[in-house]
């Protein structure tokens, strides 16, 4: 079960092979992610009841840090907090 502090992230690290990190806020997460999933011949079980790749994507945010997309090929996220600086 994840931390439910984590839930309360606005960004997120993700994390492609053989590109740089990058840091998405939450929607651009959920896209990043709903990109990914569009490119799976058949999602995962656990995913296949969500009725938009909308809710799975928010479903794998929710509970998972990384999908395989091919044999060896996973891409990652994981929540972050930005600390800004007092103004």
């Amino acid at each position: 079960m994840s931390d439910p502090i984590i839930r309360e992230s606005d960004h997120y690290v993700v994390i492609e092979p053989g590109k740089e990190e990058t840091i998405l806020n939450i929607s651009e997460t959920l896209q990043w992610l709903e990109k990914w999933l569009k490119k799976l011949k058949k999602l995962p079980l656990d995913l296949q009841k969500e009725d938009s790749f909308h809710a799975a994507a928010q479903r794998l945010l929710d509970t998972a840090c990384d999908l395989e997309i091919n044999h060896g090929f996973r891409v990652q996220w994981f929540a972050v907090r930005l600390n800004h600086p007092e103004q």
